[in-house]
């Protein structure tokens, strides 16, 4: 007959209800975080959602999980941003360039190169416009498989409510639902409050 060490047989239980009550705790946040989301969302949360949410949450793994799908978001938002700034920089190197022009001239010549200019300002300005309309559609395509990496990988991390729609009831469910997770998550991570 196998002997146990001292208390390791009593350890099981103990982490049980550890869990269990860390479970119960992170239930009732996420029953009080609910009620200030609108109705319609309260009615679509039930029980059952966030208890498993809760349950999903006990380790922290989904915090650390949630946490860098955020940073990866920004990170794409921050690049599609600086690459839709750099179109309209063209636009304004051109017209530093074209007053350096101007005002290096001669007189004569002016309306001849503002002609030229002119010309030019409408080419860069028609380019722009379809680079623009191009680097639209390119960032929607970016941003929405962006929404379908994460609603993947919170299912395959077991995250309740979550798996790959574009059904809009759904993924405002499951925007909530990531709210509920990042506002327990700042919850967690502020200091325990001294008491005087």
């Amino acid at each position: 007959m196998e002997r146990c060490g001292p208390g390791l047989g009593y350890e099981e239980p103990a982490e049980r209800a550890r869990q269990q009550e860390r479970h119960y705790q992170l239930l009732s946040e996420l029953q009080a975080l609910v009620k200030g989301l609108p109705s319609s969302c309260q009615q679509r949360l039930s029980y059952t959602i966030l208890s498993d949410l809760a349950l999903a949450l006990i380790d922290g793994t989904v915090f650390e999980i949630v946490q860098g799908l955020l940073e990866i978001q920004h990170l794409t938002e921050k690049n599609l941003y600086n690459q839709r700034l750099k179109l309209h920089m063209l636009k304004q190197e051109m017209f530093h360039r074209h007053k350096e022009a101007q005002q290096s001239c001669k007189p004569h010549n002016l309306p001849v190169l503002k002609a030229a200019q002119q010309r030019e300002l409408e080419a860069v300005e028609q380019r722009i416009r379809e680079e623009q309309r191009l680097m639209d559609e390119k960032i929607v395509l970016e941003l929405d498989q962006k929404v379908v990496d994460q609603q993947s990988t919170l299912e395959k991390a077991g995250v309740s409510g979550f798996y790959i729609t574009t059904n809009p009831q759904e993924l405002t469910l499951q925007i909530n639902l990531l709210e509920l997770i990042r506002k327990l998550q700042q919850k967690e991570l502020q200091p325990e409050k001294a008491f005087p």
